[in-house]
C-alpha cells in the first residue's frame, strides 16, 4: 500500500473510536514532516473513503476500498451526472433519512462533492485580506464582503494573519446565522450553546466589541478553548458562564437578542463530514429533538420585550427543524414570527424561518428560525 494510503488507514483505524476529523488530525500531528500535498491527499482519500461508503463495501480489503473510494470520487469530479438518482438515494445516505429529510437528487449529489474552505475576516476587511491570503473569491457584496472561499493549498492555521486575528476560519452558513442576529454595538446578547465560540467572535465582530455577550455552554472545555479564540481575535465583550440548559439560567440579565445554535444532529454537514452519516441514528435525532424544545423554551425566558430569539442547527431533519419551531410556536404565546432578511440572497422575501441547503448556500446545511418577543402592552 502507498504511503498515503497506509496512512489514511491508519486514520480508519483510529476513526472506529472518535470522529474522523479527529483521527484525522491525530495521525497528522504525528507526521508533521508531511509535505503538505501529503497531508491534503491522505485527508482527501479518507473523507472519500466514508463518502463513498455505500459504493465500496464490496471492494474487498481495506486497500481495496480506499482505491476504490479515490476513484469513485474522481470519477464523480468529472461526470456528476453519471450516477442513477435510485443509486444516489440507496447508497449515499442511511435509509431513515428519507423518512426525516425532504431528500433531492441536488441535495444527494451535493453530498458527494468535496466542501468548499470558507473565511470570515473582521469586518471591512475582507478585501485586504483577499489581496493578503491570495486565492480567494469573495462570496458576495454588502456583508458578504467579508465572506471569503479559499482555494489555495497553504495551511491557514500557520499562517500570520490567523494567528493575528484577522479572519477565522467559519462556514458561509454559519456567519449567515451572525448576520441573521444582527446584534448593533452596545446591545447585550446571549450565545446560549456557544461551544468553542465560531459564532459569538462574530456576534462581537458585528457589534464592534461594545456592549455585551454572555457565552455558556454546559462543557467546561469549550469554554476555555473560547477563551483562547476570543484572546487571538481580541474579542473582550464576553463574559462566559457554565449552563446545562436547565430551567435554572446562568444570569437573570434580561438580553436584546438571544442565540440558541442548539446540539443537533449534524445532517448538514455531511458533506463536510462524511464519516457522521454512519454513526449518526435515527434515535438520535428524536434525542436531540427533545434537547432542543428545552432549551429553547428555557432560553426564551431571557428575552426582554422587544427582544429577537434566534433557534440554528446544522441539521436538516423535520424533527429538528420544523417540528422544533411548532412546538415554541404552541408554548410560547408571548413571542411572535420574526420575517428575518436572508443575508445569502437565496430567498426573495423574508420569512421567520430559513431553510439553507448545501446545494444552494455553498456550504453547510442550516435551519434558523426566529421571534420576536412581544412588548408589554
Amino acid at each position: 500500500m502507498g504511503d498515503n494510503f497506509k496512512l489514511a488507514a491508519d486514520v480508519i483505524a483510529a476513526a472506529e473510536a472518535k470522529p474522523a476529523d479527529q483521527a484525522l488530525r491525530q495521525v497528522l500531528k504525528a507526521h508533521r514532516q508531511l509535505p503538505p500535498w501529503d497531508a491534503a491527499e491522505i485527508s482527501q482519500i479518507v473523507f472519500a473513503f466514508y463518502r463513498w461508503q455505500g459504493w465500496i463495501r464490496e471492494a474487498g480489503d481495506l486497500e481495496a476500498q480506499l482505491r476504490r473510494a479515490r476513484a469513485l470520487a474522481h470519477q464523480f469530479d468529472r461526470k456528476p451526472d453519471g450516477i442513477p438518482l435510485a443509486e444516489l438515494r440507496e447508497r449515499a445516505v442511511p435509509s431513515w433519512v428519507h423518512e426525516q429529510v425532504a431528500v433531492s437528487e441536488a441535495w444527494l449529489k451535493s453530498l458527494q462533492q468535496q466542501p468548499r474552505l470558507w473565511l470570515r475576516a473582521r469586518k471591512g476587511q475582507g478585501s485586504g485580506l483577499a489581496r493578503t491570503l491570495q486565492h480567494c473569491e469573495r462570496a458576495g457584496d454588502g456583508p458578504l464582503s467579508d465572506t471569503l472561499e479559499y482555494q489555495g493549498e497553504e495551511d491557514l492555521f500557520r499562517s500570520t494573519a490567523f494567528h493575528a486575528g484577522d479572519f477565522e476560519v467559519q462556514d458561509i452558513s454559519s456567519q449567515a446565522v451572525g448576520f441573521i442576529c444582527d446584534p448593533l454595538p452596545g446591545e447585550t446578547w446571549w450565545d446560549a450553546c456557544a461551544g468553542e465560540g465560531g459564532k459569538l467572535l462574530h456576534l462581537s465582530d458585528l457589534m464592534e466589541n461594545r456592549g455585551l455577550i454572555w457565552a455558556s455552554d454546559r462543557a467546561d472545555w469549550r469554554l476555555k478553548n473560547l477563551k483562547r479564540r476570543a484572546g487571538r481575535a481580541k474579542a473582550f465583550n464576553y463574559r462566559a458562564a457554565p449552563w446545562d440548559g436547565g430551567a435554572k439560567l446562568p444570569t437573570k440579565t434580561k438580553f436584546d437578542g438571544v442565540l440558541v445554535d442548539a446540539p443537533c444532529s449534524g445532517v448538514g454537514t455531511w458533506q463536510r463530514n462524511p464519516h457522521a452519516r454512519w454513526t449518526t441514528e435515527l434515535n438520535d435525532v428524536a434525542e436531540l429533538s427533545a434537547v432542543q424544545v428545552r432549551l429553547l423554551a428555557h432560553a426564551a425566558q431571557s428575552v426582554k420585550p422587544g427582544g429577537k430569539l434566534i433557534y440554528s442547527v446544522c441539521t436538516l431533519t423535520r424533527a429538528e427543524t420544523d417540528d422544533v419551531a411548532d412546538a415554541f410556536d404552541k408554548q410560547a404565546k408571548d413571542f411572535e414570527p420574526l420575517p428575518m432578511r436572508d443575508p445569502l440572497g437565496i430567498l426573495e422575501a423574508p420569512a421567520s424561518r430559513i431553510w439553507y441547503w448545501p446545494q444552494e448556500c455553498r456550504g453547510n446545511g442550516m435551519y434558523v428560525a426566529a421571534w420576536r418577543r412581544k412588548s408589554a402592552s
